[in-house]
This record gives C-alpha cells, sequence and structure tokens, in this order.
C-alpha cells in the first residue's frame, strides 16, 4: 500500500509578546493567518511573519508554520 501526503492548507501563526505579568515573565498572543498558499516557502512567511509583527508594534517571539495533509491510498499495479 502506497500512501501520498497532499498539502491542504496552511496557517502562519505569530507569538507576540504583549507585555509581562508583574512578576517578569513575559505574557504572549498569538495571531493566526489562514488561507496561506500551501506552496510558499518558508523564507517568504518567515518575511511576511516580521513584516506583521512589525504593524502590531509587538515584538515578535516565534514564527509557526502549520500545514494540513490529505493521506490517500494509492493503488498499485500488479
Amino acid at each position: 500500500m502506497a500512501v501520498i501526503a497532499n498539502k491542504v492548507d496552511t496557517v502562519l501563526r505569530l507569538k507576540l509578546i504583549t507585555g509581562d505579568d508583574g512578576s517578569g515573565n513575559p505574557v504572549y498572543a498569538f495571531r493566526s493567518y489562514n488561507n496561506i498558499k500551501p506552496a510558499a516557502n518558508n523564507e517568504d512567511l518567515y518575511a511576511v511573519a516580521v513584516a506583521l509583527a512589525e504593524l502590531t508594534g509587538l515584538p515578535l517571539n516565534g514564527v509557526f508554520r502549520n500545514d494540513t495533509e490529505l493521506l490517500y491510498n494509492v493503488q498499485t499495479g500488479g
């Protein structure tokens, strides 16, 4: 049995520092951007994340790429 994975969706998620909790520990907020082209390369996604973070005025702490893949069975001959 051969299984093929096909990327069907990508989400770009930014982790931003919104301040601290009074004890010096950072407080984080996440922003998610849906409907990203699954074929987008990591360098371009990172550059977009940095630009989006600059627009918020908040320090960027992490950039996450969440891909969803559809798995399906390919029948082989024989």
